[in-house]
């Protein structure tokens, strides 16, 4: 793999998404796609049209060959679903070798509940000042229940239950150009969590930068199919 030059993106108030490896890109969709019958490139402008050929029929394994590594560092709430898009690699920090930091999601505003989609939330007018500091106030006291047990001798492993979802955790995920595409299709859609949403926008950017030619005829495919 080669070292990435893509700067870190800053998600949410302490998380993180960075390139770290990279291998393949369009050029290797092409190679893979071709050498089923024995061919080799024929050229930007006819490699750029075989890409949007294979998207538009179906035939996405050619892009299995191109693998990205990311660096994530994100809430575990947000982890959670993210480790829902199973054909991928997982490597997470263990609060069982490590104390845990005091580090957790600080909402600039509460959502309410969409009684619609009962999975969902809208945004609202709610008394957002008092509720931070209620939020707010759980973190510090569960903090330092987890800073106490361990200072009684508690196992790390155990301590670590009483945190909630909202730390924050840091996990390497390597992918290949098949899985990030649907997952950026899943996570970008308006029906995913907000906060996963942002995560999902910065890794898009990545992609467009790394595959141009694989994100533009993907682009072009859905506003057709839109239409």
């Amino acid at each position: 793999m080669q070292r990435s030059d893509i700067a870190e993106y800053k998600i949410l108030d302490k998380g993180f998404v960075k390139l770290v490896d990279f291998i393949g890109g369009d050029a290797r969709a092409v190679e893979s796609a071709r050498v089923s019958f024995g061919g080799v490139s024929k050229g930007a402008e006819r490699d750029r049209k075989l890409i949007a050929y294979l998207l538009k029929n179906g035939h996405f394994s050619p892009f299995e060959h191109t693998v990205f590594q990311f660096h994530i560092k994100c809430p575990i709430f947000v982890a959670r679903q993210w480790m829902r898009h199973r054909i991928a690699s997982y490597n997470e920090i263990s609060a069982r070798y490590t104390e845990v930091r005091d580090e957790f999601y600080i909402p600039d505003k509460f959502r309410a509940q969409d009684l619609i989609n009962r999975q969902g939330s809208v945004a609202a007018d709610l008394d957002d000042g008092n509720l931070l500091k209620l939020y707010s106030a759980s973190l510090e006291n569960s903090y330092a229940v987890y800073g106490k047990l361990i200072a009684a001798g508690v196992a790390r492993e155990m301590a670590r239950m009483v945190l909630p979802v909202s730390q924050y955790t840091q996990f390497h995920w390597t992918v290949n150009a098949r899985s990030l595409i649907n997952f950026i299709n899943l996570r970008t859609d308006a029906h995913a969590q907000y906060e996963i949403r942002l995560y999902a926008a910065a890794i898009k950017e990545i992609f467009v930068v790394k595959m141009p030619w694989t994100s533009a005829a993907l682009q072009e495919l859905y506003e057709d199919k839109n239409k």
